[in-house]
């Protein structure tokens, strides 16, 4: 048994945080169920990407939400359901009449996810967005930069991924357990913004405290500091240093063949422009793998930065199956790893509409209901 055996979850098909969002849940028993748009209209990540890794575990029907008879059948559905994920602006949902309204009224135990960018509310809720527009707001895209540098996102991990899908999959957990005592549902209202902004805590505190500045590039932890930076290596690759406090900086200093007794302070911030130039001489000597095998086993914090197709192979990786393979995809095991009730991916994704029958048989359809949506153009199943 997973801990979310039992849990029925209708995800609103979108762009990556609600997926992952799914995919969280999915991966810890939560019986997932992706309501897409037909295939011709049809135009997200699962669209892109033939073995799409956000589904795996998941089932999927395709449903037409211009139709009315669309709308009405997911208020149908919505009873034998204890989760609903919606991805869109605000507003969307309460046009086609399935509003948080009129959904805690169909089922008053719904857990009712609004998974945005912005929030339900403010200046900028009806504008579109993505994540280097919402962590440019939280203030966290300020923080990715060296001195004198313009600001580099880092992907679209922050907002999408952490600070959306990962924080919207706690909320719905909070209200599901919340659900235990109360027997009632709630809104979720998570937004990436709030997000991202929440994971530059530390930063609000240093600041205030004076333990930073806003010169962005030279402060301990923004690659101010010599102790904690990334070094290329003599073949072009890279090794990450974050040793932060003395007794790591020794070992650091060790490894790389360094004197202390010739060298500044390791807090001696008039020296660590001079101290940068140092270490990536030295680093500059060895290739990555020679420098991850001087470190190995040193409390130095010293790791080599590794490509995405590198990250399978690393023993220390291997020894924890950090990558697993489904359906001849490598992608990461589900996390956080439980001693009694981990996750698990019981299969990869299936094309969107795989189940739509057997998702609607189950939601109390009968055959020839299901004909007739079929027929109708409001329902569709896979290759339909």
């Amino acid at each position: 048994m997973r801990p979310l055996e039992g849990i029925k979850v209708m995800e609103m098909a979108g762009l990556a945080p609600a997926p992952y969002c799914g995919m969280l849940l999915s991966d810890f028993g939560a019986d997932v169920v992706v309501v897409d748009r037909p295939a011709k209209r049809a135009m997200d990540t699962a669209s892109l990407m033939k073995k799409n890794p956000f589904d795996r575990g998941k089932r999927s029907i395709r449903l037409d939400l211009k139709e009315k008879e669309g709308v009405e059948v997911i208020r149908k559905m919505l009873p034998g359901y204890d989760v609903l994920i919606e991805p869109f602006r605000p507003g969307v949902m309460e046009e086609l009449g399935l509003g948080p309204e009129e959904a805690l009224e169909i089922n008053p135990g719904l857990v009712y996810a609004r998974l945005t960018g912005w929030g339900q509310e403010g200046a900028y809720a009806s504008m579109a967005g993505h994540d280097i527009n919402y962590i440019a707001l939280s203030g966290a895209l300020s923080l990715f930069r060296r001195k004198g540098e313009r600001p580099l996102p880092p992907c679209n991990l922050l907002a999408d991924f952490a600070g959306g899908g990962m924080l919207c999959a706690f909320g719905i957990l909070l209200a599901l357990l919340e659900r235990e005592r109360s027997g009632r549902g709630q809104v979720v209202d998570s937004a990436m913004l709030d997000g991202a902004a929440s994971f530059s805590t530390m930063f609000h505190g240093l600041l205030a405290h004076g333990l930073m500045t806003l010169d962005i590039g030279t402060n301990m932890l923004d690659t101010g500091s010599h102790f904690y930076e990334t070094y290329e290596t003599a073949d072009g690759k890279f090794m990450s240093v974050g040793a932060i406090e003395a007794k790591f900086y020794a070992q650091l200093l060790d490894g790389l063949g360094l004197d202390p007794s010739e060298l500044p302070h390791q807090f001696d911030m008039a020296k660590w422009p001079e101290m940068k130039e140092k270490l990536a001489r030295v680093f500059k000597t060895k290739t990555r793998d020679e420098w991850a095998a001087v470190f190995d086993g040193k409390d130095a914090c010293v790791a080599p930065i590794l490509d995405l197709n590198e990250v399978a192979q690393h023993p220390h990786n291997r020894a924890r199956n950090l990558i697993i393979d489904v359906d001849g995809i490598p992608q990461p095991a589900p996390a956080p790893r439980l001693s009694r009730t981990p996750g698990q991916v019981p299969r990869g994704g299936r094309p969107r509409g795989t189940e739509t029958r057997e998702v609607l048989a189950q939601a109390g359809f009968s055959d020839e209901e299901i004909q007739g949506l079929l027929d109708g153009g409001v329902v569709e199943e896979a290759g339909g």
